[in-house]
């Protein structure tokens, strides 16, 4: 969701009665988002579906979690299980707000948030319909995006993102460079898609891979080469393979979620080749941070600081490559309310690409486009790989053509 929708929301809570006390305890959310949309009011004035997005049957979200004639007042085992999911990352989020060194008295603020929405959650299991907002994946993450914003936090992962991108943008080089040296071009293809699934797998979103990543770190190449076997729970590669081989796309529309791994090992590469048949690729990253997943601004940032003297990206001319903003500023995305700039930028693209388990799987896994389409992600939670009726690990490249 962006800043209109989220004064729609606040400007609808109720004032008395109930849900009244969360209404004063957010009403300053209001406020922040209110200064936060006259400051962007240039580049989210006009909120638009994107323009290739069949919207007539459109749903953002991909896993139901409840039907018409379950209790609305009772939740469903699944909406239990993606809330204890939620529950189970705050000591994680907590821990990183503890460490922002730009908030005064982070410790006690990061303690406020952890309380704050493990209250919400716990009331969300007690009476989903009884809340002041319905119950969906969309909603639970923008109530945590609007706690941490409200107390201070604009960007809790933001050292640690600092220190990755610095780690990965080292390894950029010679990751281009063995990829290139692969010969066969659909052996080159899949070594590039391994690249993504292998940068994909860093996800301060699932709890038990951000305890591992603080442990003992993630291994791009290792990752790489112990990605589980194919078959893949979804696996379109070698259609796509096919496809790829006749060079017909023009422009390329990527929609991600690119934490460090993915911008400087699997993404570079992917455009590099694809640049090289002249096609146009627009990479549209976050409005405001989320997660660790990284933003337009340091989209920006990091392709200026890849580049050579003589503006190319390893020797070939990024003139093709667009960095645009997706106005949004969660993990997952729906599509139906994008900045009018990247609709006007998208209007003739040909491929749409969905990278990351948020924007490709928990959204946009059945979305319908009026072109050809990629989703491609990792499944990291156990909720997602029973859904799919995966392996936790799995991968995902589902390709539609049209």
């Amino acid at each position: 969701m962006t800043y209109l929708r989220n004064m729609e929301l606040f400007s609808n809570m109720p004032k008395c009665g109930r849900g009244a006390n969360r209404y004063v305890s957010l009403l300053e959310t209001y406020q922040y988002y209110l200064s936060q949309y006259k400051v962007a009011m240039g580049s989210l004035s006009q909120l638009v579906p994107f323009p290739l997005l069949r919207t007539e049957k459109y749903t953002a979200g991909t896993i139901p979690w409840r039907f018409p004639s379950d209790d609305p007042h009772v939740p469903t085992p699944t909406e239990i299980s993606w809330i204890n999911l939620l529950l189970r990352t705050i000591p994680t989020f907590k821990k990183h707000a503890e460490g922002d060194t730009s908030v005064p008295d982070a410790a006690n603020k990061a303690e406020t948030f952890a309380q704050r929405y493990a209250r919400i959650l716990e009331d969300y299991k007690k009476d989903p319909a009884g809340q002041d907002e319905p119950l969906d994946i969309f909603t639970l993450c923008r109530i945590r995006e609007q706690i941490l914003r409200e107390l201070g936090f604009t960007d809790i992962f933001k050292n640690i993102k600092d220190v990755e991108n610095t780690n990965a943008m080292s390894l950029f080089e010679n990751v281009v460079r063995l990829n290139d040296a692969i010969e066969d071009e659909e052996k080159r293809l899949e070594n590039l898609i391994r690249g993504i699934f292998a940068g994909n797998i860093f996800d301060l979103g699932a709890s038990q891979l951000a305890e591992t990543f603080s442990k003992d770190g993630v291994s791009f190449l290792a990752t790489c080469q112990n990605l589980v076997p194919r078959p893949w729970v979804i696996d379109d590669l070698e259609t796509f393979k096919m496809k790829w081989s006749k060079k017909s796309w023009k422009k390329a529309s990527v929609i991600y979620h690119f934490g460090y791994s993915s911008i400087c090992k699997g993404a570079p590469s992917a455009g590099k080749s694809e640049g090289q048949e002249r096609i146009v690729v627009i990479l549209a990253a976050n409005e405001l941070p989320s997660l660790n997943d990284v933003t337009y601004t340091e989209l920006t940032e990091i392709i200026s600081k890849l580049k050579g003297e003589d503006g190319c990206l390893m020797g070939v001319s990024t003139s093709n490559l667009v960095v645009a903003n997706s106005g949004n500023d969660l993990p997952i995305i729906d599509l139906t309310g994008v900045p009018q700039e990247l609709a006007c930028l998208a209007k003739d693209v040909d491929l749409v690409i969905l990278e990351g388990m948020g924007r490709g799987i928990e959204s946009n896994l059945y979305a319908q486009f009026t072109c050809d389409s990629l989703n491609i992600a990792m499944v990291k939670h156990r909720e997602v790989a029973e859904f799919l009726g995966a392996r936790l690990y799995d991968c995902v490249i589902k390709y539609n053509a049209v």
